[in-house]
């Protein structure tokens, strides 16, 4: 049995951390396992802690009891792992949230051509990305490209999804993971533009015939990254341009990440050719983000900041702004200012104040009407069921559904309610909201049934 001093502990340490790279592969420890930190041990207790709250509960859930047994492999002391997160003192001093400070963008190892590259925002680094269900596979991929450029089965990767996801801050994470390698490590030049600037410097070059230039400037870097790939639709000189230099980095081993808003293959305006080409690689989607993402990345950043926000006013802000992390951000950023100018302290009273614009946008009104017609259409049945007087399951059940989205997403009463219901008593409603309740409690494939149907009607 190992002893418990703190060298002792240590060693213990820096052996299960190898025992979980080799059971679990390195993209996966990167992206779970390597912010865990060992806090001490207390009696029988063994504390590690981690910097978020979404962190500790995802590692708790999913590697929580291969920790353990590697812990207990290797010091007989310990009986059980303690999963926290970590002190504020501890976290990273990040810039507060409504003053972003700017950092100094790091000089790759290698020659990188002159204006090659568009300044790399510091905010945007794969510790400072919240990762959750909605983005974990995106982010895994990225992690590998960064780790490992130009892999098999990973050139190109096409990063795709709607506005405000987090396309844009996984590409300056892997140019900033690349241009700021370990010493020792192969130099890597990268290239970052927007598709809309790799669009006016190909037309600046044909203007100053110095196309070239161009080309050998562009395919000379290791790794070639382009955002919004979307804005070269209908510009067929560029996507000629940018399907060559393509296919010159391909064929030499360099690596290329595109974003774009939708799939390769529903990218209608692109050449079939390139279309193809994007689709060869790895494709990865960042889905719309969930409550529990949402409130993650506020919660997260209000930690960076240093500003302390109630729970309550981060879980308001999550359920009442869905339509992507962008505004999100910005409407933290807006309360903090203002409790920064202020000297007020952040409450739900001042969110509703300060964000009443915003609210005011996102509080689309759903009728009664508009949920019967699409938990029918889910559930297949007809819209007279919600109204008919049957009990069967397969009509109780998406009657029951109807009513708890007609509660939670509508501001009509109970009686309003089971008037749209065949004139149903309010205690009816009352009794199918409880039950549908416990349903999400109980059984995960049913909450998640529920959750997609909320969406839908929330989007």
């Amino acid at each position: 049995m190992a002893s418990l001093g703190e060298n002792h502990l240590a060693e213990d340490w820096a052996r299960v951390r190898a025992r979980l790279l080799a059971e679990v592969g390195e993209v996966e420890y990167r992206t779970w396992l390597k912010q865990v930190t060992l806090s001490g041990l207390t009696g029988d207790e063994l504390v590690v802690t981690l910097p978020t709250r979404f962190l500790r509960d995802w590692v708790n859930k999913e590697y929580g009891e291969l920790i353990t047994a590697f812990w207990q492999a290797e010091n007989g002391a310990v009986r059980r792992v303690e999963f926290r997160t970590a002190p504020a003192s501890a976290r990273s001093n990040a810039p507060s949230l409504a003053e972003p400070v700017a950092a100094p963008v790091p000089a790759a190892p290698s020659a990188k051509p002159e204006g090659s590259s568009a300044p790399l925002d510091p905010r945007f680094t794969f510790d400072t990305f919240v990762v959750g269900k909605p983005n974990e596979f995106a982010y895994a991929c990225a992690r590998r490209v960064a780790e490992a450029p130009a892999s098999a089965g990973f050139n190109p990767l096409f990063l795709y999804g709607g506005v405000g996801l987090g396309k844009t801050h996984l590409m300056h994470a892997i140019a900033w993971e690349l241009s700021t390698r370990q010493p020792g490590r192969a130099p890597v030049s990268v290239a970052y533009m927007s598709a809309e600037k790799f669009m006016y410097r190909f037309i600046n070059a044909l203007r100053s015939q110095s196309t070239l230039e161009f080309k050998n400037e562009l395919r000379s870097v290791d790794v070639l990254m382009i955002d919004d790939l979307q804005f070269l639709i209908g510009k067929d000189n560029t996507q000629e341009e940018f399907f060559h230099t393509f296919n010159a980095l391909v064929d030499a081993g360099k690596q290329i990440v595109v974003s774009a808003d939708k799939s390769p293959s529903d990218l209608s305006g692109l050449e079939d050719r390139l279309r193809t080409r994007l689709g060869c690689g790895m494709v990865a989607d960042l889905h719309a983000t969930t409550f529990e993402l949402r409130y993650s990345i506020l919660e997260a950043k209000a930690q960076r900041a240093g500003v302390d926000v109630a729970p309550k006013v981060l879980e308001f802000l999550a359920r009442k702004i869905t339509s992507n992390n962008r505004e999100l951000e910005g409407a933290l950023n807006r309360l903090v200012a203002h409790a920064n100018l202020f000297n007020r302290p952040l409450t739900l009273e001042t969110a509703h104040e300060v964000l009443h614009d915003v609210l005011k946008a996102h509080d689309r009104k759903i009728s009664i009407q508009e949920i019967q017609k699409r938990v029918c259409e889910h559930y297949n049945i007809r819209i007279a069921e919600m109204s008919s007087a049957r009990r069967a399951r397969n009509i109780a059940r998406p009657r029951q559904v109807a009513m708890y989205l007609a509660k939670i997403l509508t501001s009509k009463s109970l009686p309003d309610i089971g008037r749209h219901f065949g004139d149903r008593d309010h205690t009816t409603v009352m009794h199918a909201v409880n039950r549908i309740t416990q349903l999400i409690a109980q059984d995960a494939a049913f909450a998640e049934d529920v959750e997609l149907l909320k969406r839908t009607l929330e989007n």
